[in-house]
Protein backbone atom coordinates (compact mmCIF):
# COMPACT_ATOMS: atom_id res chain seq x y z
CA UNK A 1 0.00 0.00 0.00
CA UNK A 2 1.09 3.59 -0.60
CA UNK A 3 2.23 5.93 2.16
CA UNK A 4 -0.26 5.76 5.06
CA UNK A 5 -2.19 8.99 5.50
CA UNK A 6 -4.69 7.98 8.17
CA UNK A 7 -5.12 5.20 10.71
CA UNK A 8 -7.92 4.30 13.11
CA UNK A 9 -6.67 1.91 15.80
CA UNK A 10 -8.97 -0.11 18.04
CA UNK A 11 -11.86 2.36 17.90
CA UNK A 12 -14.59 1.61 20.43
CA UNK A 13 -17.80 3.59 20.82
CA UNK A 14 -20.40 2.65 23.40
CA UNK A 15 -23.75 4.18 24.22
CA UNK A 16 -25.94 3.14 27.16
CA UNK A 17 -26.73 -0.50 26.48
CA UNK A 18 -25.25 -0.47 22.97
CA UNK A 19 -21.76 -1.05 21.55
CA UNK A 20 -21.78 0.78 18.23
CA UNK A 21 -18.12 0.06 17.44
CA UNK A 22 -16.08 -2.77 18.91
CA UNK A 23 -12.33 -2.38 18.34
CA UNK A 24 -12.42 -1.28 14.69
CA UNK A 25 -9.10 -0.58 12.96
CA UNK A 26 -8.45 0.57 9.40
CA UNK A 27 -5.95 2.63 7.42
CA UNK A 28 -6.07 4.80 4.32
CA UNK A 29 -3.11 5.30 2.04
CA UNK A 30 -2.25 8.39 0.05
CA UNK A 31 -4.12 8.45 -3.28
CA UNK A 32 -6.12 5.35 -2.32
CA UNK A 33 -9.83 4.74 -2.78
CA UNK A 34 -10.97 2.68 0.20
CA UNK A 35 -14.43 1.13 0.07
CA UNK A 36 -16.25 0.93 3.42
CA UNK A 37 -19.31 -1.29 3.32
CA UNK A 38 -21.75 -2.94 5.70
CA UNK A 39 -25.43 -3.21 6.42
CA UNK A 40 -27.34 -0.36 8.03
CA UNK A 41 -26.38 -0.33 11.69
CA UNK A 42 -22.98 -1.93 11.02
CA UNK A 43 -21.20 1.14 12.42
CA UNK A 44 -20.09 2.95 9.26
CA UNK A 45 -21.74 6.27 10.11
CA UNK A 46 -20.50 6.24 13.71
CA UNK A 47 -16.95 5.55 12.55
CA UNK A 48 -17.09 8.43 10.06
CA UNK A 49 -18.55 10.79 12.69
CA UNK A 50 -15.58 9.97 14.90
CA UNK A 51 -13.21 10.68 12.02
CA UNK A 52 -14.96 13.99 11.33
CA UNK A 53 -14.82 15.12 14.95
CA UNK A 54 -18.60 15.02 15.45
CA UNK A 55 -18.47 12.14 17.95
CA UNK A 56 -15.69 11.25 20.42
CA UNK A 57 -14.65 7.58 20.64
CA UNK A 58 -14.92 5.75 23.95
CA UNK A 59 -11.48 4.24 23.33
CA UNK A 60 -8.93 3.93 20.55
CA UNK A 61 -6.55 6.19 18.67
CA UNK A 62 -6.76 8.27 15.50
CA UNK A 63 -3.46 8.75 13.66
CA UNK A 64 -3.10 11.48 11.02
CA UNK A 65 0.30 11.86 9.32
CA UNK A 66 1.93 9.94 12.18
CA UNK A 67 0.43 12.17 14.91
CA UNK A 68 -1.82 10.39 17.42
CA UNK A 69 -5.10 11.89 18.63
CA UNK A 70 -7.40 10.32 21.24
CA UNK A 71 -10.19 12.27 19.54
CA UNK A 72 -10.58 14.91 16.84
CA UNK A 73 -12.62 18.09 16.90
CA UNK A 74 -14.43 19.25 13.78
CA UNK A 75 -11.87 22.05 13.38
CA UNK A 76 -8.96 19.61 13.74
CA UNK A 77 -10.49 17.22 11.22
CA UNK A 78 -10.99 20.04 8.70
CA UNK A 79 -7.45 21.30 9.30
CA UNK A 80 -6.16 17.76 8.68
CA UNK A 81 -7.82 17.90 5.25
CA UNK A 82 -10.82 15.65 5.92
CA UNK A 83 -14.03 16.55 4.04
CA UNK A 84 -17.44 14.88 3.86
CA UNK A 85 -20.06 14.33 1.19
CA UNK A 86 -23.11 13.31 3.22
CA UNK A 87 -25.90 11.05 2.01
CA UNK A 88 -28.50 13.24 3.69
CA UNK A 89 -28.17 16.63 2.06
CA UNK A 90 -27.21 19.60 4.24
CA UNK A 91 -28.06 22.57 2.06
CA UNK A 92 -29.81 25.91 2.50
CA UNK A 93 -32.59 26.05 -0.07
CA UNK A 94 -32.94 29.84 0.12
CA UNK A 95 -29.31 30.39 -0.96
CA UNK A 96 -27.65 29.93 -4.33
CA UNK A 97 -25.17 27.19 -5.19
CA UNK A 98 -22.04 29.26 -4.56
CA UNK A 99 -23.27 30.41 -1.14
CA UNK A 100 -23.91 26.78 -0.15
CA UNK A 101 -20.47 25.67 -1.31
CA UNK A 102 -18.72 28.40 0.72
CA UNK A 103 -21.11 28.56 3.67
CA UNK A 104 -19.11 29.72 6.71
CA UNK A 105 -16.03 30.36 4.56
CA UNK A 106 -17.25 33.21 2.36
CA UNK A 107 -14.59 35.47 0.80
CA UNK A 108 -14.95 39.06 2.03
CA UNK A 109 -14.56 42.56 0.66
CA UNK A 110 -15.19 46.14 1.71
CA UNK A 111 -12.74 46.38 4.62
CA UNK A 112 -14.56 47.16 7.85
CA UNK A 113 -17.89 46.62 6.09
CA UNK A 114 -16.94 42.93 5.81
CA UNK A 115 -19.28 42.22 2.89
CA UNK A 116 -19.54 38.85 1.20
CA UNK A 117 -17.63 38.92 -2.10
CA UNK A 118 -20.21 37.17 -4.28
CA UNK A 119 -18.28 37.70 -7.52
CA UNK A 120 -15.18 35.95 -6.16
CA UNK A 121 -17.30 33.19 -4.67
CA UNK A 122 -19.06 32.53 -7.98
CA UNK A 123 -15.74 32.60 -9.86
CA UNK A 124 -14.28 29.95 -7.53
CA UNK A 125 -17.31 27.67 -7.75
CA UNK A 126 -17.75 27.78 -11.54
CA UNK A 127 -14.71 25.55 -12.35
CA UNK A 128 -15.80 23.03 -9.71
CA UNK A 129 -19.19 22.69 -11.40
CA UNK A 130 -17.49 22.41 -14.79
CA UNK A 131 -15.31 19.63 -13.40
CA UNK A 132 -18.43 17.76 -12.28
CA UNK A 133 -20.13 18.29 -15.66
CA UNK A 134 -23.39 19.60 -14.15
CA UNK A 135 -26.08 21.59 -15.94
CA UNK A 136 -26.52 24.40 -13.40
CA UNK A 137 -24.45 27.40 -12.40
CA UNK A 138 -23.10 28.97 -9.19
CA UNK A 139 -25.88 31.57 -9.16
CA UNK A 140 -28.79 29.10 -9.37
CA UNK A 141 -30.96 28.79 -6.28
CA UNK A 142 -30.70 25.41 -4.54
CA UNK A 143 -34.49 25.48 -4.14
CA UNK A 144 -34.85 24.97 -7.91
CA UNK A 145 -32.50 21.97 -8.08
CA UNK A 146 -33.46 18.31 -8.15
CA UNK A 147 -32.18 15.89 -5.51
CA UNK A 148 -29.55 14.63 -7.96
CA UNK A 149 -28.35 18.18 -8.62
CA UNK A 150 -28.24 18.95 -4.89
CA UNK A 151 -26.05 15.88 -4.40
CA UNK A 152 -23.59 17.36 -6.88
CA UNK A 153 -23.57 20.63 -4.89
CA UNK A 154 -22.49 18.64 -1.82
CA UNK A 155 -19.68 17.09 -3.83
CA UNK A 156 -18.61 20.52 -5.11
CA UNK A 157 -18.52 21.72 -1.50
CA UNK A 158 -16.07 18.96 -0.56
CA UNK A 159 -13.91 19.64 -3.62
CA UNK A 160 -13.73 23.34 -2.66
CA UNK A 161 -11.94 22.45 0.58
CA UNK A 162 -8.88 21.06 -1.23
CA UNK A 163 -9.19 18.06 1.04
CA UNK A 164 -6.61 15.27 1.26
CA UNK A 165 -9.25 12.73 2.36
CA UNK A 166 -12.82 12.94 1.10
CA UNK A 167 -15.43 10.70 2.74
CA UNK A 168 -18.30 10.01 0.35
CA UNK A 169 -21.38 8.54 2.01
CA UNK A 170 -23.74 7.11 -0.64
CA UNK A 171 -22.74 9.84 -3.12
CA UNK A 172 -24.59 8.29 -6.07
CA UNK A 173 -27.84 7.39 -4.31
CA UNK A 174 -29.73 10.09 -6.25
CA UNK A 175 -27.64 10.24 -9.42
CA UNK A 176 -28.43 9.03 -12.93
CA UNK A 177 -26.16 6.57 -14.72
CA UNK A 178 -24.50 9.42 -16.61
CA UNK A 179 -23.98 11.46 -13.43
CA UNK A 180 -22.66 8.39 -11.63
CA UNK A 181 -20.14 7.71 -14.38
CA UNK A 182 -19.03 11.34 -14.24
CA UNK A 183 -18.60 11.17 -10.46
CA UNK A 184 -16.55 7.99 -10.69
CA UNK A 185 -14.41 9.78 -13.25
CA UNK A 186 -13.95 12.68 -10.83
CA UNK A 187 -12.89 10.22 -8.11
CA UNK A 188 -10.29 8.75 -10.44
CA UNK A 189 -9.02 12.28 -11.16
CA UNK A 190 -8.82 13.01 -7.43
CA UNK A 191 -6.74 9.88 -6.88
CA UNK A 192 -4.43 10.94 -9.72
CA UNK A 193 -4.01 14.27 -7.90
CA UNK A 194 -2.98 12.46 -4.69
CA UNK A 195 -6.34 12.74 -2.89
CA UNK A 196 -7.66 9.76 -0.92
CA UNK A 197 -11.34 8.78 -0.85
CA UNK A 198 -13.31 6.69 1.64
CA UNK A 199 -16.21 5.47 -0.46
CA UNK A 200 -19.31 4.27 1.41
CA UNK A 201 -22.01 2.77 -0.79
CA UNK A 202 -24.65 0.07 -0.93
CA UNK A 203 -24.22 -0.03 -4.72
CA UNK A 204 -21.68 -2.82 -4.76
CA UNK A 205 -21.02 -2.64 -8.50
CA UNK A 206 -19.63 0.88 -7.99
CA UNK A 207 -17.51 -0.28 -5.06
CA UNK A 208 -16.11 -3.08 -7.21
CA UNK A 209 -15.36 -0.75 -10.12
CA UNK A 210 -13.74 2.18 -8.32
CA UNK A 211 -12.17 0.98 -5.06
CA UNK A 212 -8.59 -0.20 -4.52
CA UNK A 213 -9.47 -2.04 -1.32
CA UNK A 214 -12.62 -2.78 0.68
CA UNK A 215 -13.10 -2.95 4.46
CA UNK A 216 -16.29 -4.61 5.72
CA UNK A 217 -18.10 -3.88 9.00
CA UNK A 218 -20.79 -6.04 10.57
CA UNK A 219 -22.48 -5.39 13.92
CA UNK A 220 -19.86 -2.81 14.91
CA UNK A 221 -16.88 -5.03 14.15
CA UNK A 222 -14.44 -5.23 11.29
CA UNK A 223 -15.12 -8.64 9.75
CA UNK A 224 -12.87 -8.61 6.73
CA UNK A 225 -10.92 -6.85 4.03
CA UNK A 226 -10.75 -7.47 0.29
CA UNK A 227 -7.81 -6.57 -1.91
CA UNK A 228 -8.53 -5.25 -5.41
CA UNK A 229 -8.26 -8.70 -7.02
CA UNK A 230 -10.63 -10.19 -4.40
CA UNK A 231 -13.45 -7.65 -4.74
CA UNK A 232 -16.59 -9.25 -6.14
CA UNK A 233 -20.30 -8.86 -5.55
CA UNK A 234 -20.57 -12.29 -3.91
CA UNK A 235 -17.50 -11.81 -1.69
CA UNK A 236 -18.74 -8.45 -0.40
CA UNK A 237 -22.22 -9.73 0.37
CA UNK A 238 -20.83 -12.79 2.15
CA UNK A 239 -18.79 -10.60 4.48
CA UNK A 240 -21.55 -8.02 4.98
CA UNK A 241 -24.34 -10.36 5.98
CA UNK A 242 -22.52 -13.63 6.66
CA UNK A 243 -24.40 -15.53 3.97
CA UNK A 244 -25.05 -15.62 0.23
CA UNK A 245 -28.10 -13.82 -1.11
CA UNK A 246 -30.45 -15.58 -3.49
CA UNK A 247 -31.38 -14.12 -6.86
CA UNK A 248 -33.19 -10.78 -6.58
CA UNK A 249 -36.24 -11.88 -8.56
CA UNK A 250 -38.92 -13.62 -6.52
CA UNK A 251 -41.41 -15.66 -8.52
CA UNK A 252 -45.01 -14.55 -7.94
CA UNK A 253 -47.28 -17.03 -6.21
CA UNK A 254 -50.40 -15.73 -7.93
CA UNK A 255 -51.37 -14.71 -11.45
CA UNK A 256 -51.99 -10.93 -11.77
CA UNK A 257 -55.61 -9.94 -12.29
CA UNK A 258 -56.82 -8.13 -15.37
CA UNK A 259 -58.00 -5.17 -13.29
CA UNK A 260 -55.86 -2.80 -11.28
CA UNK A 261 -54.73 0.81 -11.25
CA UNK A 262 -55.13 2.43 -14.67
CA UNK A 263 -53.77 5.84 -15.64
CA UNK A 264 -55.47 7.11 -18.80
CA UNK A 265 -54.08 10.04 -20.78
CA UNK A 266 -52.95 11.66 -17.54
CA UNK A 267 -51.29 15.07 -17.97
CA UNK A 268 -49.05 16.37 -15.18
CA UNK A 269 -47.97 19.91 -14.42
CA UNK A 270 -44.33 18.96 -15.14
CA UNK A 271 -45.17 18.08 -18.77
CA UNK A 272 -48.42 19.91 -19.62
CA UNK A 273 -48.16 18.96 -23.31
CA UNK A 274 -47.61 15.22 -22.73
CA UNK A 275 -50.06 12.48 -21.68
CA UNK A 276 -49.27 9.24 -19.86
CA UNK A 277 -51.20 5.99 -19.96
CA UNK A 278 -50.26 2.82 -18.11
CA UNK A 279 -51.83 -0.03 -16.16
CA UNK A 280 -50.61 -1.76 -13.02
CA UNK A 281 -52.54 -4.95 -12.43
CA UNK A 282 -53.49 -6.18 -8.99
CA UNK A 283 -50.86 -8.76 -8.11
CA UNK A 284 -47.95 -7.46 -10.21
CA UNK A 285 -44.89 -5.28 -9.75
CA UNK A 286 -44.55 -2.80 -12.60
CA UNK A 287 -41.11 -1.18 -12.68
CA UNK A 288 -41.04 2.40 -13.94
CA UNK A 289 -37.62 3.30 -15.34
CA UNK A 290 -36.28 6.44 -17.00
CA UNK A 291 -33.67 9.12 -16.64
CA UNK A 292 -33.87 11.75 -13.90
CA UNK A 293 -36.25 14.44 -15.13
CA UNK A 294 -38.24 12.08 -17.34
CA UNK A 295 -41.40 12.72 -15.32
CA UNK A 296 -41.62 9.59 -13.16
CA UNK A 297 -41.86 11.33 -9.78
CA UNK A 298 -44.28 13.93 -11.14
CA UNK A 299 -46.51 11.10 -12.39
CA UNK A 300 -46.35 9.40 -8.97
CA UNK A 301 -47.21 12.62 -7.14
CA UNK A 302 -50.14 13.29 -9.51
CA UNK A 303 -51.57 9.79 -9.05
CA UNK A 304 -51.23 10.27 -5.27
CA UNK A 305 -52.86 13.72 -5.39
CA UNK A 306 -49.85 15.80 -4.30
CA UNK A 307 -50.10 17.57 -7.66
CA UNK A 308 -53.55 17.98 -9.22
CA UNK A 309 -53.84 16.49 -12.73
CA UNK A 310 -54.00 18.88 -15.68
CA UNK A 311 -56.09 16.40 -17.67
CA UNK A 312 -56.85 12.71 -17.96
CA UNK A 313 -58.18 10.23 -15.46
CA UNK A 314 -57.47 7.37 -13.06
CA UNK A 315 -59.48 4.19 -12.61
CA UNK A 316 -59.16 1.63 -9.82
CA UNK A 317 -60.56 -1.85 -10.34
CA UNK A 318 -62.38 -0.55 -13.42
CA UNK A 319 -64.10 2.33 -11.61
CA UNK A 320 -63.13 5.94 -12.37
CA UNK A 321 -61.94 7.76 -9.25
CA UNK A 322 -61.32 11.41 -8.49
CA UNK A 323 -57.89 12.18 -7.00
CA UNK A 324 -57.21 15.87 -6.49
CA UNK A 325 -55.54 15.61 -3.08
CA UNK A 326 -53.47 13.09 -1.16
CA UNK A 327 -56.47 12.61 1.13
CA UNK A 328 -58.48 11.46 -1.90
CA UNK A 329 -55.79 8.91 -2.84
CA UNK A 330 -55.49 7.59 0.72
CA UNK A 331 -59.27 7.17 0.93
CA UNK A 332 -59.11 5.03 -2.24
CA UNK A 333 -56.26 2.89 -0.91
CA UNK A 334 -53.56 4.41 -3.14
CA UNK A 335 -50.37 5.15 -1.18
CA UNK A 336 -47.01 6.71 -2.04
CA UNK A 337 -43.63 5.92 -0.49
CA UNK A 338 -41.72 9.05 -1.57
CA UNK A 339 -38.19 9.36 -2.90
CA UNK A 340 -37.13 11.69 -0.09
CA UNK A 341 -38.32 9.96 3.07
CA UNK A 342 -37.01 12.66 5.43
CA UNK A 343 -38.74 15.59 3.74
CA UNK A 344 -41.91 13.91 2.56
CA UNK A 345 -42.38 10.56 4.29
CA UNK A 346 -41.74 11.14 7.99
CA UNK A 347 -42.13 13.61 10.82
CA UNK A 348 -38.63 13.16 12.18
CA UNK A 349 -39.19 14.64 15.63
CA UNK A 350 -42.15 12.34 16.27
CA UNK A 351 -41.85 8.74 17.51
CA UNK A 352 -42.36 5.67 15.36
CA UNK A 353 -45.81 5.04 16.80
CA UNK A 354 -47.15 8.46 15.79
CA UNK A 355 -45.57 8.30 12.35
CA UNK A 356 -47.37 5.02 11.72
CA UNK A 357 -50.77 6.15 12.97
CA UNK A 358 -50.88 9.72 11.65
CA UNK A 359 -52.16 9.03 8.11
CA UNK A 360 -55.06 6.97 9.50
CA UNK A 361 -55.67 8.86 12.73
CA UNK A 362 -59.46 8.85 12.43
CA UNK A 363 -59.53 5.07 12.85
CA UNK A 364 -57.63 5.41 16.15
CA UNK A 365 -59.94 8.10 17.52
CA UNK A 366 -63.58 7.02 17.09
CA UNK A 367 -64.64 9.22 20.01
CA UNK A 368 -62.30 12.13 19.13
CA UNK A 369 -59.70 10.78 21.55
CA UNK A 370 -56.74 8.74 20.26
CA UNK A 371 -56.73 5.17 21.56
CA UNK A 372 -53.07 5.02 22.62
CA UNK A 373 -53.24 1.33 23.41
CA UNK A 374 -54.38 0.38 19.91
CA UNK A 375 -51.94 2.85 18.40
CA UNK A 376 -49.02 1.16 20.19
CA UNK A 377 -50.31 -2.33 19.36
CA UNK A 378 -50.44 -1.62 15.62
CA UNK A 379 -47.04 0.13 15.65
CA UNK A 380 -45.49 -2.78 17.55
CA UNK A 381 -46.90 -5.23 14.99
CA UNK A 382 -45.27 -3.25 12.18
CA UNK A 383 -41.98 -2.98 14.11
CA UNK A 384 -41.85 -6.75 14.49
CA UNK A 385 -43.02 -7.69 10.99
CA UNK A 386 -40.66 -5.23 9.28
CA UNK A 387 -37.74 -5.86 11.68
CA UNK A 388 -37.41 -2.16 12.49
CA UNK A 389 -34.31 -1.83 14.65
CA UNK A 390 -35.30 0.49 17.50
CA UNK A 391 -35.51 0.14 21.29
CA UNK A 392 -39.27 0.75 21.17
CA UNK A 393 -42.00 2.31 19.05
CA UNK A 394 -41.62 5.44 21.18
CA UNK A 395 -38.18 6.05 19.63
CA UNK A 396 -38.04 9.22 17.53
CA UNK A 397 -37.73 8.66 13.78
CA UNK A 398 -34.78 11.05 13.51
CA UNK A 399 -32.58 8.65 15.51
CA UNK A 400 -33.08 5.72 13.13
CA UNK A 401 -30.82 4.66 10.28
CA UNK A 402 -31.97 5.35 6.72
CA UNK A 403 -33.12 1.79 6.17
CA UNK A 404 -35.16 1.73 9.36
CA UNK A 405 -36.71 5.12 8.54
CA UNK A 406 -37.82 3.67 5.22
CA UNK A 407 -39.38 0.72 7.05
CA UNK A 408 -41.37 3.14 9.23
CA UNK A 409 -42.77 4.76 6.07
CA UNK A 410 -43.70 1.29 4.84
CA UNK A 411 -45.26 0.44 8.18
CA UNK A 412 -47.47 3.51 8.02
CA UNK A 413 -49.13 2.31 4.82
CA UNK A 414 -49.10 -1.41 5.57
CA UNK A 415 -51.08 -0.77 8.76
CA UNK A 416 -53.91 0.52 6.55
CA UNK A 417 -55.77 -0.96 3.55
CA UNK A 418 -53.53 -0.78 0.48
CA UNK A 419 -54.93 -1.44 -2.99
CA UNK A 420 -52.06 0.18 -4.90
CA UNK A 421 -48.68 1.34 -3.58
CA UNK A 422 -46.20 3.52 -5.46
CA UNK A 423 -42.60 2.97 -4.34
CA UNK A 424 -40.40 5.89 -5.48
CA UNK A 425 -36.74 4.78 -5.17
CA UNK A 426 -37.67 2.25 -2.43
CA UNK A 427 -34.12 1.20 -1.51
CA UNK A 428 -32.22 4.47 -1.87
CA UNK A 429 -29.44 4.44 0.73
CA UNK A 430 -30.42 1.01 2.05
CA UNK A 431 -28.01 -1.91 2.50
CA UNK A 432 -28.22 -5.17 0.55
CA UNK A 433 -29.69 -7.16 3.43
CA UNK A 434 -32.51 -4.67 3.98
CA UNK A 435 -33.02 -4.43 0.21
CA UNK A 436 -33.76 -8.14 0.00
CA UNK A 437 -36.28 -7.75 2.85
CA UNK A 438 -38.04 -4.91 1.02
CA UNK A 439 -38.09 -6.86 -2.25
CA UNK A 440 -39.66 -9.81 -0.43
CA UNK A 441 -42.18 -7.49 1.18
CA UNK A 442 -43.11 -5.98 -2.20
CA UNK A 443 -43.62 -9.45 -3.63
CA UNK A 444 -45.73 -10.49 -0.62
CA UNK A 445 -47.92 -7.42 -1.14
CA UNK A 446 -48.33 -8.23 -4.82
CA UNK A 447 -49.22 -11.83 -3.95
CA UNK A 448 -51.93 -10.41 -1.67
CA UNK A 449 -53.38 -8.63 -4.70
CA UNK A 450 -51.88 -5.16 -4.24
CA UNK A 451 -50.84 -3.30 -7.40
CA UNK A 452 -47.19 -2.22 -7.04
CA UNK A 453 -45.65 0.58 -9.12
CA UNK A 454 -41.91 0.76 -8.42
CA UNK A 455 -39.92 3.76 -9.63
CA UNK A 456 -36.19 3.11 -9.56
CA UNK A 457 -32.96 4.48 -11.04
CA UNK A 458 -31.09 1.31 -10.04
CA UNK A 459 -30.92 -0.80 -13.19
CA UNK A 460 -30.23 -4.02 -11.30
CA UNK A 461 -33.29 -3.35 -9.16
CA UNK A 462 -35.60 -2.53 -12.08
CA UNK A 463 -34.58 -5.64 -14.00
CA UNK A 464 -34.35 -7.90 -10.96
CA UNK A 465 -37.60 -7.05 -9.18
CA UNK A 466 -40.18 -6.14 -11.83
CA UNK A 467 -42.71 -8.40 -13.56
CA UNK A 468 -42.98 -5.84 -16.35
CA UNK A 469 -41.13 -2.58 -17.01
CA UNK A 470 -42.51 0.72 -18.30
CA UNK A 471 -39.98 3.33 -19.38
CA UNK A 472 -40.50 7.10 -19.46
CA UNK A 473 -38.79 9.64 -21.67
CA UNK A 474 -39.50 13.38 -21.46
CA UNK A 475 -42.95 13.03 -19.94
CA UNK A 476 -44.18 10.12 -22.04
CA UNK A 477 -44.17 6.33 -21.79
CA UNK A 478 -41.68 5.34 -24.46
CA UNK A 479 -42.35 1.62 -24.17
CA UNK A 480 -43.11 -1.48 -22.12
CA UNK A 481 -40.99 -4.61 -21.66
CA UNK A 482 -42.04 -8.11 -20.63
CA UNK A 483 -39.59 -10.20 -18.58
CA UNK A 484 -38.35 -12.09 -21.64
CA UNK A 485 -37.19 -8.75 -23.10
CA UNK A 486 -35.49 -7.42 -19.95
CA UNK A 487 -31.97 -6.14 -20.50
CA UNK A 488 -30.03 -3.03 -19.58
CA UNK A 489 -29.70 -2.18 -23.27
CA UNK A 490 -33.44 -2.37 -23.91
CA UNK A 491 -34.28 -0.23 -20.89
CA UNK A 492 -31.69 2.40 -21.81
CA UNK A 493 -32.80 2.51 -25.45
CA UNK A 494 -36.33 3.35 -24.32
CA UNK A 495 -35.06 5.78 -21.67
CA UNK A 496 -33.31 7.89 -24.30
CA UNK A 497 -36.34 7.90 -26.58
CA UNK A 498 -35.75 5.00 -29.00
CA UNK A 499 -39.20 3.46 -29.19
CA UNK A 500 -38.77 1.23 -32.24
CA UNK A 501 -39.59 -2.40 -31.49
CA UNK A 502 -36.77 -3.46 -33.80
CA UNK A 503 -34.27 -1.99 -31.31
CA UNK A 504 -35.69 -4.09 -28.51
CA UNK A 505 -36.04 -7.25 -30.58
CA UNK A 506 -32.48 -7.02 -31.91
CA UNK A 507 -31.01 -7.05 -28.40
CA UNK A 508 -33.56 -9.11 -26.47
Amino acid sequence: MAETLLELRGIIKTYPGVTALDGVSLSVGKAEILGLIGENGAGKSTLMKILGGVVAPTAGVIVVDGTEFPTLTVKEATKAGIAFVHQELNLFENLDVAANVFIGREPRRGGILNLVDEATMHARVAPLLTRLGVDFGPGDSVETLSIAQRQMVEIAKALSLDARIIIMDEPTSSLTLTETERLLGVIAELRADGVSVIYISHRLAEVRDCCDRVVVLRDGKRVGELAKAEISHAAMIRLMIGRDLKSIYIQPKTVPQNAGLDVKELVTSAFPDRAVSLSVRFGEILGLAGLIGSGRTSLAETVFGVQPPVAGGITLNGTPIRVNTARDAIAEGIYLIPEDRKRCGLLLDMPIVENISLADLDSYAPMMLVDGGREHKVAEEQRRSLSIKAPSVDTKAITLSGGNQQKVVLGKWLSMRPKAIIFDEPTRGIDVGAKSEIYALMRALADRGVAILMISSDMEEVIGVSDRIAVMHEGRISGFLDRKDFSEHNVLMLAVGHTGQEDVAAHA
